[in-house]
């Protein structure tokens, strides 16, 4: 095999669970030298998090080595929304909601993708030009049987859950994208391999030549057990703060931080293996922070985070709020000052001893038993909620 394919070839196959097919691809490579790349995102939430990432990385590498990268903001097939692993239906979003995502999407995207190398589409382009007499020649191509060898699909058919037509004719919708870009290759998580196949069917209908397709892993979430995702609220944002990012990922399990330097770093796992735990994963929070923020950031929460939480001392930025009386209500003002959702929650830590006022000459610390609490009129009162949350009080 010719070096340089076979270069192109390994960074296809690198990391990916499925690759369909390494035959067909290096037949693609001897055809033509710059590949059209797919990939495809509904803007049904406002951020990108480093679940989207695994993808735009992989993408990005091929960028590097002269390929095109198709990105599709589906901002007509977020009207359905992508039912992939999904055991319920999914909420309608407006036009307005969809195209302030899809406005984020593609900045924040191209925070990993080379913009010289990126062509952007909204799959409404063609979409709401399509005849009625067209989208039913589409509808003609796949059986409903086919449709139904989709687990998901199946599953909710079987157990009488909802499921309806629209949600069926999305793997179609999705197919035909290939078709218009004319992809070479489409690219996706595990749990949308059914829908990339189906653009490979549907190209060959339309007679052009099927895709390659390849599908990345599924990156967890910071729960350790389930995918990456806004609604469930284990997700690591790409424009949060970067304290937030370095945080986050130190609270991860180890054995998530594995998989993590593999998706998300250029750093081959066995570096990382003889490290102490720890430290490997203050350098992987470190990595991500530099990705989006910059090396000086990333040093800056790397050491702030080793200041405060090794070393127990105080945050040099606390947020203040001012209360306008020397002796508060703690349950009052925690409330009041969103440091808390409700006031039971507030009563609650308060029950665990999960509360504690802060020295601020020596950052020692005392558990806090008492509802009414006096703020020091010179240096306020610095407040600890478990073990990241602080706050300042003055009167």
């Amino acid at each position: 095999m010719d070096k340089s394919i076979k270069g192109h070839i390994e960074c296809l196959k690198q990391n990916a669970v499925d690759f369909i097919s390494e035959e067909e691809a290096y037949r693609k490579l001897k055809e033509k030298s710059k590949l059209s790349l797919k990939i495809g995102f509904d803007p049904t939430a406002k951020d990108i998090h480093l679940g989207h990432t695994v993808l735009l990385r992989k993408l990005r590498k091929l960028q590097d080595l002269g390929h095109e990268v198709c990105l599709i903001i589906g901002d007509f097939t977020a009207k359905i929304g992508d039912p992939s692993g999904r055991t319920a239906l999914r909420p309608v979003l407006s036009d307005e909601e969809i195209k302030a995502n899809a406005a984020t999407y593609t900045k924040q995207a191209f925070k990993i993708l080379d913009r010289g190398r990126t062509t952007v589409y909204r799959n409404s382009q063609w979409f709401k030009k399509m005849k009625l007499s067209d989208f039913l020649s589409l509808l003609s191509i796949y059986t409903l049987a086919r449709i139904l060898e989709r687990d998901d699909f199946s599953q909710r058919f079987k157990e009488n859950r909802p499921l309806t037509i629209l949600e069926m004719t999305y793997p179609l919708i999705q197919g035909y994208d290939s078709i218009m870009v004319k992809a070479d290759v489409e690219f996706g998580g595990t749990d949308q391999k059914f829908n990339l196949l189906v653009g490979r069917q549907l190209q060959e209908s339309f007679g052009q030549k099927p895709q390659l397709v390849v599908t990345m892993p599924i990156l967890v979430g910071l729960d350790g057990k389930n995918k990456m995702s806004k609604s469930l609220g284990n997700y690591i944002g790409i424009t949060e703060e970067p304290k937030s990012i370095f945080g986050k990922v130190m609270s991860i399990s180890d054995e998530v931080m594995i998989e993590y330097y593999r998706l998300l770093t250029d750093n081959e796992p066995g570096q990382i293996k003889s490290m102490h735990p720890k430290k490997a994963k203050s350098l992987l929070a470190e990595k991500i922070v530099e990705d989006y923020y910059g090396k000086l950031e990333a040093r800056k929460q790397s050491k702030e985070f080793e200041r405060v939480y090794s070393k127990k001392e105080i945050p040099e930025n606390i947020q203040t709020h001012k209360t306008g009386s020397s002796v508060c209500d703690l349950v009052e003002i925690l409330y009041k000052f969103k440091v808390v959702s409700s006031k039971n929650e507030a009563r609650r830590l308060l029950k665990q001893g999960a509360i504690y006022e802060l020295d601020p000459d020596d950052a020692s610390q005392r558990t806090i038993n008492d509802e009414k609490v006096r703020i020091p009129p010179e240096k306020g009162l610095i407040l600890k909620l478990g073990k990241k949350i602080f706050r300042r009080f003055v009167s």
